[in-house]
């Protein structure tokens, strides 16, 4: 049994206040610079031309006029482009190059998808590269594509794993289908989600600049630098050491920018082949066919419950698209497997082969679209026994996971109902739907329940304090625009016990200690735990020096005897004895000491009796023991103007039960921002692909719709207190997903109250609302 410290019982002042953001000033004045904003020296501009058929292959490339325009440096193709050491185009491939997609573009004449890069023009400038782009004559010999799963000729298949290998393709606990066949209520439903785009305000952008033959320098907008750089070694057979990748701030990625996309290794081919920094940015409609989506997918929930509503059986099956090479599925099951007490359950998944790339992990994947058609299906069942959605959801509250028999680490789901229910007048609610009205409009309230689990990760952060009074505290995180550099910048005032503002946060590089990726929750508690325990070698390489220090008041003292509050070390028994640290540091000749910590997030993390600054701890069960998830739940008020079908979200609450908060601003904000983001997939969101030609019809922000101020109201967020001793050293769990679990559900529930209609094809547009009309 391993020990570490825990942060729960360390005094200090930051830690959860509303803090404003550290780099607020650099981005507000145009000081932080983003991954297409280093001006280096002799620095190039490339623009990829791309193929607007969706398969056939390339039977000539001209590339004449486009090199003879001004400026042009090289027109690279997949005759002349510098070969990769190694590429993602076969299952071995993929796996040793930790690529998202398992074809490389330009490294053949065969085209897969409309959009797929067939040429990249370097040109001193931007604009001279966006003209000759546009010379480049290609000849195709196109063949006829398939758009997607419901097309006559694609061809259904079940896949053994989903979602890159990480969820098995066929779930079974118990005998549903008996037990559903039993149910004394049995309800089936279908739920269609079309393609979403992530659309983050920054398109991917990359500057690769080859700094001598062997060592690559790429600034890259990615939610994270080591994988990032575990993909360019890979495929550029550098040693890892002679790699280095930097983002220093990230516009938006919500999981887009989680991996590393051909246009990133096609840039890092052009620098190497002109001998020169390239920048390359990707158009908005680029930004569509260049790094990933989540599916189009249709899923049916089965759901057999008693007489009196308690759940007997969940039966869950998924149809989706997916590209010529992977399999890769949203695991939209895993949340309706553990959400609710259910004895039996079965899924399974069928996807078919399309002229489409391979889509991707997006914000919640698989627990946001899981949870529409779970909360829906419960909503149904309550109206179905005539009692409140929330007293059927309480009915089968799940005490433990029963997905894996575990104990939930912590679990404040039934506090996130009753203080939401409060705060929204849930009480005021008509149990009978279509019945309220304001006006003209019908008016509706809904709710759902969100979840998301805690994923296992670990990262390693590096923490040096100078004997002056300031500190430089680095991990290679990446901070998404959500607030990494404040909230860590707050653990560690706390945990060095200096002022905010003599405290120096440092993140997105690979020389850097290494910390995971900015996705799937996973950055918030494992990089606060890496500061933490890294705060914690500081103190313990200190304490080492003054219990062997003459002139200390502390020398002979244990080590363990020893503690440090605020910057000072002192006797645990005898607070009075004891020294600052700057005093100590002087004595022994020192300008600087540093300390190195490693944090662990999820079933990795184990607490136990630990000898340090937190003082002595008292768990000894370890994580791997306990299912670990955020819970909360949001509640929706929706008008309904049946003239024209328009929808308005009028009224939004959230709560959520989701371990320590590092920041009450920051954090309020992501919950405000997921939210949003699940309102948008509900009632507008969409990306349009022809089924003949398989090509984007919507490729821009124009046609693609997504909220803005005037759909969205004033929304309350609260956070339930909740102590979870078993997941990292912060006890903090994240809450970037589980703010957008149950959106899409609350907002759908809430139009049913208001209409009386059921309405399972997202987005709910004006036009399938006034076809459905109004329940009699």
């Amino acid at each position: 049994m391993s020990s570490e410290p825990q942060f729960f019982d360390q005094p200090g002042g930051f830690v959860g206040k509303p803090l404003v953001r550290v780099e607020g000033r650099e981005k507000v004045t145009g000081k932080a610079k983003y991954s297409a904003e280093f001006p280096l020296p002799g620095l190039t501009y490339g623009v990829l031309a791309t193929s607007p058929i969706a398969k056939g292959k390339i039977q000539s490339i001209d590339t004449t006029a486009a090199a003879k325009e001004l400026g042009v440096i090289a027109v690279l193709t997949h005759q002349n482009l510098p070969k990769l050491a190694k590429t993602p185009d076969s299952p071995e491939g993929k796996k040793a190059t930790s690529a998202p997609m398992g074809f490389m573009p330009l490294t053949s004449d065969e085209i897969f998808y409309a959009g797929q890069p067939v040429a990249l023009v370097v040109a001193d400038t931007l604009d001279h590269a966006i003209y000759a782009a546009t010379l480049v004559k290609v000849n195709y010999a196109p063949e006829s594509p398939i758009a997607n799963f419901h097309d006559a000729r694609a061809k259904l298949f079940n896949p053994a794993q989903v979602q890159d290998g990480k969820v098995d393709g066929h779930k079974r606990r118990g005998d549903a289908k008996t037990a559903f066949a039993s149910a004394p209520i049995q309800l089936t439903a279908t739920y269609t989600h079309p393609i979403y785009h992530h659309n983050p305000m920054e398109p991917g952008s990359t500057t690769a600049h080859w700094e001598a033959p062997d060592r690559l320098t790429v600034y890259e907008s990615t939610q994270g630098v080591t994988r990032t750089q575990t993909t360019l070694v890979a495929m550029t057979g550098l040693p890892r050491e002679q790699v280095r990748v930097i983002t220093k701030y990230l516009g938006g990625g919500f999981g887009c920018k989680g991996s590393c996309w051909p246009h990133t290794v096609l840039t890092v081919q052009a620098a190497k082949a002109v001998g020169r920094p390239v920048q390359l940015m990707l158009t908005r409609k680029q930004q569509f066919t260049s790094m990933g989506h989540r599916e189009d997918q249709s899923q049916t929930l089965q759901l057999g419950a008693t007489a009196d509503g308690k759940l007997t059986s969940l039966i869950h099956t998924k149809q989706s698209t997916t590209s010529p090479w992977d399999e890769y599925a949203e695991s939209n099951s895993k949340i309706i497997n553990l959400l609710y007490a259910c004895p039996t359950f079965e899924a399974s998944y069928e996807m078919a082969r399309a002229n489409v790339m391979t889509s991707t992990f997006m914000r919640a994947p698989g627990e946001a679209p899981g949870s529409f058609a779970l909360e829906c299906s419960m909503d149904d069942l309550a109206a179905r026994l005539g009692v409140d959605p929330i007293e059927i959801r309480l009915r089968n509250h799940a005490d433990h996971d029963y997905s894996t028999g575990q104990p939930w680490s912590s679990k404040s789901l039934k506090q996130c109902y009753a203080r939401g229910a409060e705060l929204f007048g849930w009480s005021k609610r008509n149990p009978k739907a279509g019945q309220t009205r304001d006006g003209r409009y019908l008016v509706g309230m809904g709710m759902a329940t969100a979840s998301y689990p805690v994923h296992s990760s670990q990262g390693t952060a590096r923490a040096r304090l100078y004997a002056d009074g300031h500190a430089v505290v680095q991990s290679g995180a990446t901070d998404l625009g959500t607030g990494t550099y404040t909230v860590m910048t707050q653990v560690a005032a706390d945990s060095l016990g200096l002022p905010i503002e003599k405290v120096r946060f440092e993140l997105g590089d690979t020389n850097l200690p290494t910390a995971p990726n900015s996705g799937g929750s996973i950055a918030a508690g494992t990089v606060s735990s890496s500061v933490f325990m890294a705060a914690q070698d500081v103190w313990q390489r200190l304490i080492k020096i003054a219990v062997g220090d003459k002139k200390s008041p502390l020398y002979k003292a244990k080590p363990e005897d020893v503690t440090v509050e605020k910057g000072r070390l002192f006797l645990k028994k005898d607070p009075k004895k004891g020294e600052g640290y700057a005093d100590l540091m002087k004595r022994a000749d020192l300008t600087d000491i540093e300390g190195m910590g490693r944090g662990r997030y999820g079933a990795g993390y184990e607490t136990g009796h630990a000898a340090s600054p937190a003082g002595p701890g008292n768990n000894t069960e370890s994580a791997a023991e306990h299912s670990m998830h955020s819970f909360g739940a949001h509640f929706c008020e929706v008008r309904v103007d049946m003239d024209l079908g328009i929808i308005r979200v009028s009224k939004w609450v959230s709560v959520m039960g989701a371990g320590r908060i590092l920041n009450a601003q920051t954090a309020r904000s992501q919950i405000i921002g997921g939210a949003i983001f699940g309102i948008g997939s509900v009632l507008m969101e969409a990306t349009e692909r022809d089924a003949k030609y398989s090509r984007y019809t919507n490729a821009d922000l124009a046609n693609y719709h997504v909220p803005v101020n005037a759909d969205i109201p004033n929304m309350t967020v609260e956070f339930v207190e909740e102590h979870d001793p078993y997941i990292n050293a912060m006890g903090v769990k994240g809450i970037g997903e589980i703010s957008m679990v149950g959106v899409a559900a609350a907002v759908a529930n809430a139009v049913y109250h208001a209409t009386g209609k059921r309405l399972r094809d997202l987005p709910l547009t004006p036009e399938k609302v006034m076809m459905a009309g109004v329940a009699s």
